[in-house]
């Protein structure tokens, strides 16, 4: 029986992965605001980009009370939104949902169980480049559309049937979907990437190309890499093997105009995800006795944007 799927969040991230989904066949609906809810709902929700331009029609509204649960509610809004999007996660949630929060960072999946209990939460990671071209249109770079995700309260030794039920609706769905039984390090193991990546590209106010072009801010962003995979180890996770190499391959790969969601957040006059990155990098880092300079130094440029343009 095919799977239904509410998103809470139709951006960047929600949005394309929402699209695909709805594309190949599967029951989607989408929690939306503002006039990108607008424009979806007089045009459908339009995706440009290397995997072609399509557009759908799926149900959205701003109002939860208005759709029944779903299977599967998946998070994907920035985790600043966070104080009004949980409260519509659990108005969501009946006796038979998940929820798979695609958020950055490593605090997401707490802060759902706070809401709906850790037996109905999964969590994964999404790697995908995509932004909100226009109100109702979302662009793709490159081809990547993974998503890594599991069991993150009580992982076992092989994959749960119900993240594998999941795992099958997106692979259907042309998403690269990988199932694992632990969430955990597959979720570091994108964290120890992510928040380098923000930190740097926001602090510098440039794309990833020139950075990583240096040799010496090379340097230092894996350094900052293996800050966060130290913390990893302190709180009792071990990254995957091989996963600096991967990301040092990834670096290599990506595009040199590739901007982090922190930058372009940064540059659209937005709240920021500083808190949930470097953030919280600093704080376990500081709890677990690991010393984390080169990201406490960024989180310390980045921390006043966080909530937006610093009124003088």
């Amino acid at each position: 029986m095919p799977l239904s799927f509410t998103f809470v969040g139709a951006g960047a991230v929600g949005g394309f992965f929402g699209a695909m989904l709805a594309r190949h066949g599967q029951d989607v609906r989408f929690i939306a605001r503002g006039r990108h809810l607008e424009a979806m709902r007089a045009h459908g929700l339009r995706i440009t980009g290397p995997l072609g331009d399509f557009t759908v029609h799926a149900p959205a509204q701003s109002d939860p009370t208005r759709f029944e649960p779903a299977d599967v509610v998946v998070l994907t809004v920035k985790t600043y939104d966070n104080v009004t999007a949980l409260p519509i996660v659990r108005l969501l949630v009946g006796p038979n949902t998940v929820v798979l929060t695609l958020q950055n960072g490593v605090d997401s999946a707490d802060a759902v169980a706070s809401v709906v209990g850790q037996s109905a939460t999964l969590a994964g990671a999404a790697y995908i480049a995509t932004a909100i071209e226009a109100p109702g249109v979302i662009r793709q770079t490159g081809t990547h559309r993974r998503i890594v995700f599991g069991e993150c309260f009580a992982p076992a030794a092989t994959v749960s049937a119900r993240v594998a039920a999941i795992a099958d609706a997106l692979t259907k769905a042309d998403i690269q979907a990988e199932a694992v039984a632990d969430a955990r390090p597959a979720i570091w193991e994108k964290f120890a990437y992510l928040a380098p990546f923000a930190a740097f590209t926001g602090a510098a106010r440039l794309p990833f190309g020139p950075l990583w072009a240096d040799a010496e801010t090379r340097r230092l962003f894996l350094e900052a890499v293996d800050e966060v995979e130290a913390v990893a180890r302190a709180h009792g996770i071990a990254l995957p093997a091989g996963s600096r190499q991967r990301i040092v391959d990834y670096a290599h790969a990506l595009d040199p105009s590739t901007r982090s969601s922190l930058l372009i957040d940064l540059q659209a006059g937005k709240p920021i995800e500083v808190e949930a990155l470097q953030g919280s990098v600093v704080r376990r880092g500081r709890q677990a006795g690991v010393s984390t300079p080169i990201l406490a130094t960024l989180y310390a440029v980045l921390k006043p944007h966080a909530g937006g343009p610093i009124r003088g």
